[in-house]
């Protein structure tokens, strides 16, 4: 099952030449970051702020040539999480034809936001890389959730535990929708 998510904010590690995107889930206190690349970083940033550039940028030119050729993105869905990487796919309506293209999803996100999409986590992606603030244990619905501290422990996160701790999760529910 597919959860719709928001970005909710990008952050900036200034010890790292990357950035991480950080999803939050509709309604709930559940957040999924991702490192991404510095100019996708820019590319989701831009769009968030409504930037206009005077020339195309790649998302841009990816939806405008989806477009010219008489598709039209639905949406995308950040589908797996094997190891330390993540996958997403796009997926397109191409004249009444369901098509979906693999992705990374820091570019699935910036095409998604360049033209108004919904974006999606797989439930089981979100239960293997999903932060839960501190005393936000249980979702909206009362159901239990793990801990941050059990998550961010997982052998298959370990590289994120660096990133998530400097994460400053008490602005979080602050950025930009």
């Amino acid at each position: 099952m597919a959860v719709e998510m928001v970005v909710e904010s990008i952050r900036q590690n200034l010890l790292a030449p990357h950035r991480i995107v950080v999803l939050k889930e509709t309604g709930r206190e559940r957040y999924l970051p991702i490192v991404i690349g510095v100019a996708e970083a820019d590319a989701i940033s831009m769009r968030l702020q409504n930037l206009e550039v005077p020339r195309p940028l790649t998302h841009d030119l990816l939806a405008s040539v989806i477009t010219a050729l008489g598709g039209r993105v639905t949406k995308i869905i950040v589908t797996d999480l094997t190891g330390e990487t993540f996958f997403a796919r796009i997926v397109l309506d191409v004249a009444g034809r369901h098509v979906e293209v693999d992705s990374r999803p820091s570019d699935a996100i910036a095409l998604a936001v360049r033209v108004g999409v919904p974006i999606f986590v797989d439930e089981a992606v979100l239960q293997r890389g999903a932060v839960v603030p501190e005393g936000q244990e249980r979702s909206v619905d009362g159901q239990e959730m793990e801990k941050t501290g059990e998550r961010i422990a997982d052998e298959q996160l370990a590289v994120f535990k660096d990133i998530i701790d400097k994460l400053n999760l008490d602005d979080l529910g602050k950025g930009r929708h």
